[in-house]
């Protein structure tokens, strides 16, 4: 395994920015880009590399896309600046987006045109596990789209699942998984909020449940932000109606029902009509507390 690898991550948010950490740390000479420029100079003073993305496009090994959806991660792929066109033969982009499985498959056929290796790896684990190189990666592609992607996914993994050796596999249990946390984060606000409408304060909550069968990594996760209430973003409000949104259109179109996830849905919608989108999903938990008129408790 090289040491010296050029290494792209274009979407510095929470995600994105432990990454590139994460693949900086690992030795690599590493760029950060990002619409926002000071997350790109904050990176830099970290001792990420400068440069211009069209101007290093020809020499990097990795390109690792960390953007928000679909259509973010077509645009930076082959957009009008689209950095894929300019990369050398033999390099990879890692899409890290939870995106339809078909949109997976059709940018590994869009970057094979060009010879460059596609690796479709969704990531879960969240912000904390990124900045320590401790990710789940859930990835599929050829044998030789994992090789190309290995520095990377040394720098940024703690497990990679290797889920087929075609696009769209990591995708499609990305979109499991996901199903599975935004319904676990809306359950535990249910919850957490229905017991406060029976005089259960959310300190006795998270003292009693993560050691009970209705626990959830969601649940132990989430829970201790309203505890203190703050809902600095770790993972938005905004993130689950586009996740759980790419849930209901993959299950449509296999003729799928999930009426669960519906209804975890349309808390998350009534969340960011709130006005809380911005702020971390466990703010889901307002929704209901809205409804039911218990309080939530109040951030120091």
């Amino acid at each position: 395994m090289t040491n010296n690898q050029q290494i792209a991550v274009i979407g510095l948010g929470s995600m994105g920015y432990g990454m590139a950490a994460s693949i900086l740390a690992a030795g690599h000479r590493t760029h950060g880009f990002d619409i926002n420029p000071s997350q790109v100079a904050r990176f830099q003073a970290q001792g990420g590399a400068a440069g211009d993305l069209d101007t290093i496009a020809n020499e990097i090994d990795a390109v690792v896309v960390v953007v928000l959806n679909a259509a973010q991660t077509e645009t930076v792929l082959f957009g009008d600046t689209g950095v894929v066109p300019a990369m050398k033969h033999g390099s990879v982009v890692l899409a890290c987006a939870t995106v339809p499985p078909a949109f997976a498959r059709d940018m590994a056929a869009r970057c094979a045109d060009y010879g460059v290796h596609y690796l479709d790896a969704p990531i879960s684990g969240g912000s904390l596990k990124a900045a320590a190189g401790r990710l789940s990666i859930m990835a599929s592609g050829t044998a030789q789209a994992f090789a190309a992607a290995a520095a990377v996914l040394d720098a940024t993994a703690e497990k990679v699942f290797t889920l087929g050796d075609a696009a769209g596999a990591g995708s499609a249990m990305k979109a499991v998984n996901q199903l599975l946390a935004g319904v676990h984060i809306a359950a535990m606000a249910e919850a957490m909020t229905f017991g406060l409408s029976q005089g259960v304060s959310a300190e006795k909550f998270v003292e009693v449940i993560p050691e009970c069968a209705g626990t959830s990594w969601m649940l132990e996760n989430r829970a201790p932000h309203i505890v203190v209430g703050d809902y600095t973003p770790h993972s938005s409000v905004n993130i689950w109606p586009k996740d759980l949104g790419i849930v209901l259109d993959i299950a449509r179109g296999a003729g799928f029902d999930a009426p669960v996830t519906q209804a975890a849905l349309a808390q998350f919608v009534e969340a960011a009509a709130m006005g809380l989108g911005a702020e971390d999903d466990a703010a889901v938990a307002k929704v209901y507390a809205a409804r039911s008129g218990v309080a939530l408790p109040k951030g120091v």
